[in-house]
């Protein structure tokens, strides 16, 4: 038993003897030490507009380099990435990209933000780690999108590094987070409090799921912790879900339950709420007086009246980086 090490990301803490792969099928004890199956050698990158992370108070409008590594230590039935959340990155093809490959590729293009996405990066900690460090040393932004499975003391070692975050909150039923996703819910909330306590710009998904999540009771939960925990001025993303994977049993969300998502949240206090797939909930308003300051159309951004990241109306400033 001396071989079998513990694997310190988050609380799964898989022992894995040698050659034994964790429960994330992405993190493996090879040569007596555990590490990540995907470093220097993600399985996607794409240039995206930050809005599609969804981050809106983010520098919003500017491209950012967006990295994907298989593997999840969630198992959510509705993914809409299974086919490299839910595989090991040995099952799928990959392309070199060391953190130096990185940022060359950064200068060279003139793009400022990188985006660890569309899996779970931190099932790939060290690169996630050594690229976000990397790329502050060389002046650039880091961004995390995450369902925030993570221990703290990896947290806390990323931490000083990110400088935006959208984590997803999945429902604020505790049965739900294990029935759906194989997780505990608590650990999900304590990293979004330590995100909010920090200087990173933290938004938060929740991604609404007819007969799972959508009822006013958890709605009005969700908006509750958001606002009491994490605080008023965090932006907020009710998206919209379709049926994939395993949970092909339902129908997509209608666009009458996002609007009542979005009334519970406004109603709660919540300032910066926004409806994915929704016309006209896409915009961003003055936490102050109302006034429409970043008008949107899906990813794209057709009016933005913020100046120095204020609003132009009444002077005040708003939540975020701009």
């Amino acid at each position: 038993m001396s071989d079998v090490l513990v694997c310190p990301i988050c609380p799964r803490a898989c022992a894995l003897a040698e050659g034994e792969i964790g429960n994330c099928r992405a993190r493996a004890n090879l040569n007596h030490k555990i590490v990540p199956l995907s470093y220097n050698a993600p399985c996607s990158i794409a240039l995206d507009p930050m809005e599609k992370k969804p981050m809106f108070h983010f520098f919003p409008g500017t491209p950012v380099l967006s990295l994907g590594m298989a593997g999840c230590n969630l198992h959510c039935k509705n993914c809409q990435n299974a086919s490299i959340s839910q595989v090991s990155p040995r099952d799928v093809p990959s392309q070199q990209a060391t953190p130096e490959m990185l940022v060359n590729w950064m200068k060279e293009h003139n793009v400022k933000s990188i985006a660890y996405t569309y899996t779970e990066p931190l099932v790939c900690f060290e690169y996630v780690y050594d690229c976000a460090k990397a790329m502050h040393e060389a002046g650039f932004y880091n961004v995390l999108v995450s369902a925030g499975y993570i221990n703290p003391g990896p947290l806390a070692k990323l931490l000083p590094y990110l400088d935006g975050a959208n984590i997803d909150l999945k429902t604020m039923n505790p049965e739900g987070y294990r029935s759906n996703c194989g997780v505990e819910r608590d650990v999900v909330l304590n990293t979004l409090r330590t995100l909010a306590k920090s200087d990173c710009v933290l938004e938060v998904t929740d991604l609404v799921i007819p007969n799972f999540n959508d009822s006013e009771e958890d709605l009005h939960a969700w908006c509750d912790f958001v606002k009491n925990d994490l605080g008023e001025n965090t932006p907020v993303h009710f998206s919209r879900f379709f049926p994939l994977y395993q949970m092909t049993d339902r129908e997509a969300t209608p666009i009458p339950t996002l609007q009542k998502a979005r009334e519970i949240a406004q109603n709660t206090g919540l300032k910066y709420v926004y409806c994915g797939n929704t016309p006209g909930a896409e915009t961003t308003f003055c936490s102050h007086c109302g006034e429409g300051l970043i008008v949107r159309n899906g990813f794209n951004i057709m009016v933005n009246k913020l100046e120095n990241g204020c609003c132009p109306k009444c002077g005040t400033k708003q939540h975020g980086r701009f």
